[in-house]
């Protein structure tokens, strides 16, 4: 079976209706077909989509950034942290150079403690999109080994 590159504009609200992000007055998000490079629930209903269709999606949190694990929201004691850091609610940092290692969020300063989450920010959310399929064709081989695509709309090569 062939993969296919598929392009996207879209905008991304809360349930309130709050705009997250868009793509729209900008170039339209490009993928390569099962590379894991947008949110499951979504690639699962752009993918039987066709050129110029426009539909609203809605991505339960399981099917998005996932639900909220309780495990990754963690207190550590200000001594891990470096000397005179001057940490404020909201900060993010990762424990390691890992690219995969999650990011933790500062969310609560005390005293002796800090209170950090690892889930992504969009965890435990459902997310509503508006999108337009802009574009549909077969990947290339280059396209595939390098698993993203190419081209104007893509990756340029690396």
């Amino acid at each position: 079976m062939s993969r296919r590159v598929i392009g996207f504009h879209y905008t991304l609200t809360d349930k309130a209706g709050t705009v997250i992000d868009s793509s729209v007055g900008d170039e339209p998000l490009v993928f390569l077909e099962n590379s894991h490079q947008i949110i499951p629930g979504l690639e699962k209903v752009l993918v039987l989509l066709n050129v110029g269709d426009k539909r609203k999606i809605e991505v339960k949190a399981a099917d998005a950034y996932g639900e909220i694990n309780p495990e990754m929201i963690i207190k550590v004691k200000r001594t891990q942290f470096p000397p005179g850091a001057n940490l404020q609610v909201g900060d993010q940092f990762q424990v390691n150079e890992d690219a995969h290692s999650p990011v933790f969020t500062v969310t609560e300063l005390g005293a002796d403690e800090v209170s950090v989450d690892g889930n992504h920010p969009m965890a435990g959310k459902d997310l509503f999109f508006d999108v337009e399929l802009t574009t549909v064709r077969n990947a290339t081989e280059e396209e595939i080994a390098h698993g993203h695509a190419h081209g104007a709309h893509g990756h340029g090569h690396h």
